[in-house]
């Protein structure tokens, strides 16, 4: 008797049967659609879970029959769509991809939602699915409608809720996957991404179904991670070098929509704001505002079906926004400058905040404090906590300094003595930038009272070794020159 399959498990299409997660906003969804008459608004970035989340809460209330689904997505459902205000009673109806239908049929359906709102009807239900700030762009055809809607939006998933899934998971398969953690620190809050990330590291490891016994999957998050880049890189690259060169590469210009979509990618909610965009880059002011505002950008994404199955702008709202989970991890893990010499932009580099950013324990925290100081003598960039605490005020912190490890610095100099394994916050910041040591941007600085083995991932790469017992300055001078050196060949290489 064969046992569960992989595929129905960490499933990468359709709804979770065995590891679905009650969202946040679950609750709310529900009361939304017992509420007669009230039309809904359900937003948030794609591979989140919020269909997945409203079809399990329609199935919950025994409603499925009743409900009519329709997609802007499809030509023979627009029609469809635009005749709603015009039929009378017809039930419940979920629009999906409401960001995609133009803004006429926009404008009627707001107007009709007020309407419905306005009447408190029993016989008539919309809802409406879309991705980010569906909610506002409605109102802004209908102002009033601000309070006659229940906009509920889906944010990225906390951490537990993420592992709740894989547990899930690995319940089902009777599996115990020894790097869960690494998935659920990938996955950023996507429910999505959790289940192509656990599904490779699954085939990877030769479990394909369930068995009788509890297996132990033992592989290396790097390489099952690297084989998912490789498949995703193989199927988007030309989608992302289409977009980025527009209609025609220009080396010499501003390179508008290729800065478009690197800071997309460094976006947490996989929107940028065009808006947020010219007063963050005044720099890039003309050339945003000239494939923006004349349309360029518009055209660009929806003639081309390539392009506009991964990406939507919203000409109303001026958000650009990515609407496959998986196009977005490709491009947050692309090496984003060898992709602009690759396609053709040999003179667009994409600096970073830092040049160095400082990972240590407390205990070190004198240490990191010199290495700082001569980091500065030397006129570099450097992050160090303590040195950002007005920044890092009434923000979460987590959010503050996740980009930074992750890629806000070129290089992530860390102090490894026998305290940092100990503490929480040297956790975080390593599950964090513990992927750009196949990048070449993590330089380890190995304490001598650490026994050999304890950093085993760090002595892949080269690194420095620091003797307390011995001259503390000239130590420093020395690592703070040779990463000075490390620097320097970098932008070198770059440029």
């Amino acid at each position: 008797m064969s046992g569960v399959k992989l595929e129905e498990v960490f499933k990468v299409g359709g709804v979770p049967t065995h590891t679905f997660v009650e969202p946040v906003e679950y609750n709310q969804l529900i009361v939304a659609l017992r509420t007669p008459g009230r039309g809904i608004v359900v937003e948030g970035p794609s591979g989140i879970g919020k269909t997945t989340a409203l079809m399990r809460a329609i199935d919950k209330l025994c409603i499925k029959e009743d409900v009519i689904n329709l997609s802007g997505r499809r030509t023979q459902d627009i029609d469809l769509i635009k005749e709603l205000p015009n039929m009378g009673d017809v039930g419940i109806v979920l629009i999906d991809d409401f960001h995609r239908l133009d803004n006429k049929i926009k404008q009627d359906i707001a107007d009709h939602l007020k309407l419905l709102a306005d009447e408190e009807s029993t016989g008539s239900k919309i809802i409406v699915l879309g991705i980010n700030q569906a909610g506002q762009t409605l109102i802004k055809f209908a102002q009033d409608l601000n309070n006659r809607l229940e906009v509920i939006s889906f944010e990225k998933n906390p951490d537990e809720k993420v592992r709740e899934l894989l547990n899930k998971g690995q319940d089902a398969l009777k599996i115990n996957i020894n790097i869960i953690d690494d998935i659920v620190s990938e996955s950023n809050g996507s429910f999505y991404i959790a289940q192509m990330l656990a599904s490779q590291i699954c085939i990877d490891a030769n479990i394909l179904e369930s068995s009788q016994e509890i297996q132990s999957v033992e592989v290396s998050f790097e390489f099952s991670r690297g084989k998912v880049f490789d498949r995703l890189s193989r199927s988007f690259k030309d989608c992302a070098t289409a977009f980025c060169q527009g209609t025609r590469v220009r080396p010499e210009g501003r390179a508008p929509y290729l800065h478009l979509l690197y800071w997309l990618a460094q976006s947490d909610d996989w929107t940028v704001s065009i808006k947020h965009i010219l007063r963050q880059h005044p720099e890039h002011r003309g050339s945003i505002i000239q494939v923006a505002e004349k349309g360029y950008l518009a055209s660009l994404i929806n003639t081309n079906p390539e392009i506009s199955s991964v990406l939507h702008y919203d000409s109303v709202s001026q958000l650009l926004t990515v609407e496959d989970p998986q196009f977005m991890y490709y491009i947050k893990n692309l090496s984003w400058n060898k992709f602009a010499k690759d396609i053709g932009f040999d003179s667009i580099g994409f600096t970073t905040p830092y040049d160095f950013a400082l990972s240590f324990a407390g205990e070190d925290r004198e240490i990191a404090k010199m290495l700082f100081d001569k980091f500065e003598e030397r006129e570099t960039h450097v992050f160090y906590d303590k040195n950002e605490q007005h920044r890092i005020l009434a923000q979460d912190v987590e959010d503050y300094l996740r980009p930074i490890y992750q890629s806000d610095a070129e290089f992530v100099v860390v102090l490894l003595s026998l305290s940092y394994p100990k503490k929480i916050w040297c956790k975080f910041e390593s599950d964090n930038f513990k992927q750009r040591f196949k990048e070449k941007s993590v330089i380890p600085i190995w304490f001598d009272e650490v026994q050999p083995g304890l950093f085993d991932e760090t002595t892949r790469v080269g690194g420095i070794s620091f003797v307390r017992s011995i001259n503390i300055e000239n130590q420093l001078d020395s690592i703070v020159d040779l990463c000075c050196k490390k620097l320097q060949e970098f932008r070198n290489e770059r440029n």
